[in-house]
């Protein structure tokens, strides 16, 4: 089943109660009771110290959503266990892994998470390993309940067209379908400038400057150059292992050596380890490219495009033979999704210089050449080409000749919902529920709740 958008996504992170612990004023008290089970207010202030966490407003809106989502997790872990689902141990454990990173990588470390949890790192780790394990039977049951619906076929494709009223069917985006041909400058030489400009500034910490002004000055990267370089406390997991892999390898105030990756070249200053954890300081500075290396690659691409113009090469055949793009050399220079492997394009999709040139071209059109970025790294690297509007497809309602496979997600996803809302509603009225008075004034999104 694609695309399905589960109905609950609730993922609370610490549900054991803080005896004696007060709220607002109030000692810590069961808030709601649904079926053997109960809502400690401890678990929903848990909730909203993790959301401040990261950076949300938490008001009683947002207290009245997080009951929600208790109750709810309630009535899917009750059938869970009932059913005898079992828990994925690997996914657990994976998951704990990357949200024990984040929160320590946004809390600045170890001891800072603990300070702002009040608790230790194993007792954490204890606790939220228990509430992942529960999570993935609720999404587990989630799945089982949303794929109780029948199997579409053609048919039913049909008939939900023609008895949906039109405003009501999803809207299908322009799409393209384009083939490119991509020439890279002089690389080699120059990495090899911005290599002796990185080696020329770390004889100059050696010697005696700080790093942090060299950074402030020549460092390339915009979310840590105002800091002195300075990345903050964070999991090793975050960083491009050939980073991490240099920056565990140095001691507290060491320079590393000039180290790549597909961000740029960086040396790095060690600031605190601390497990697999660390803080460094780091100065990037990206190959730059000469007005000669654009001219000469222009240049190359005219003539490509004069020839497929004249007829003397495909644009297949031309971009099989000139193309320095490794994912679409191959195919003609076709262009095609990494992650979903379509060879249609949305304008989000597409990178904001490439889109800018077809926007003005039709059907047919082979573009000059102009300067863009490929897909490696996290910005991309500076790349020229020319491309090939092959196809357009304007936006336009869904219909079932040209968009099945569009409509099929769209009724499989609504399917999957009803299904879930329907047991969420059946649950409820077959389950004893007790809301506590302080939240029963909650503008619940399902009205079942408070009896």
């Amino acid at each position: 089943m694609n695309k399905i958008v589960w109905a609950v996504t609730v993922l609370i992170l610490s549900l054991a109660p803080a005896a004696a612990q007060k709220y607002d004023g109030v000692i810590d008290k069961s808030v709601a009771l649904i079926g053997n089970d109960i809502v400690m207010l401890s678990d929903i202030e848990s909730e909203a110290q993790m959301m401040r966490a990261r950076g949300l407003v938490v008001d009683k809106t947002a207290r009245c959503e997080i009951l929600e989502n208790f109750l709810v997790s309630k009535l899917f872990l009750t059938q869970a266990k009932f059913d005898s689902l079992t828990v994925n141990d690997a996914q657990v454990s994976a998951m704990l892994d990357q949200r024990m990173n984040e929160v320590m990588t946004t809390l600045g470390g170890e001891q800072k998470m603990e300070e702002y949890f009040g608790k230790p790192l194993y007792k954490l780790r204890q606790e939220w390993r228990s509430v992942m394990s529960d999570q993935s039977l609720i999404q587990e049951m989630q799945r089982n309940v949303a794929s109780n619906t029948p199997k579409l076929t053609p048919r039913d494709i049909k008939k939900y067209c023609e008895e949906t009223p039109v405003e009501d069917l999803p809207m299908v985006s322009t799409k393209y379908r384009i083939r490119q041909i991509g020439l890279y400058p002089d690389r080699e030489a120059a990495e090899l400038a911005v290599k002796e400009r990185l080696v020329g500034l770390r004889e100059r910490v050696v010697n005696g400057e700080k790093f942090s002004t060299l950074a402030r000055l020549y460092s390339q990267d915009p979310g840590s150059m105002n800091k002195g370089g300075e990345l903050g406390m964070a999991s090793r997991s975050v960083f491009w292992p050939a980073f991490s892999d240099a920056a565990m390898s140095l001691k507290v105030g060491q320079v590393s050596q000039v180290v790549e990756t597909p961000d740029g070249f960086h040396i790095i200053q060690l600031i605190e380890r601390d497990g697999d954890k660390f803080n460094a300081r780091h100065i990037l500075i990206k190959p730059q490219y000469t007005s000669e290396d654009r001219e000469r690659a222009f240049h190359k691409l005219d003539s490509i495009r004069n020839l497929v113009l004249g007829d003397t090469l495909s644009f297949f055949d031309a971009a099989r033979m000139f193309s320095e793009e490794r994912h679409s050399a191959t195919n003609g220079g076709l262009m095609a999704d990494e992650y979903t492997g379509s060879s249609y394009f949305e304008k989000d999709q597409l990178k904001p210089n490439d889109y800018n040139v077809l926007r003005n071209m039709k059907e047919g059109d082979i573009s000059e050449p102009f300067e863009s970025l490929d897909n490696e790294g996290r910005n991309g690297n500076t790349i020229y080409k020319i491309l090939y509007l092959e196809k357009i497809l304007p936006a336009h309602t869904a219909n079932y000749q040209d968009d099945y496979s569009t409509l099929i997600d769209e009724v499989n996803n609504k399917n999957a919902m009803k299904a879930i809302e329907d047991f969420i509603i059946e649950k409820q009225k077959s389950t004893y529920i007790v809301i506590d008075p302080m939240f029963q004034g909650c503008d619940f999104e399902r009205k079942g709740w408070v009896k």
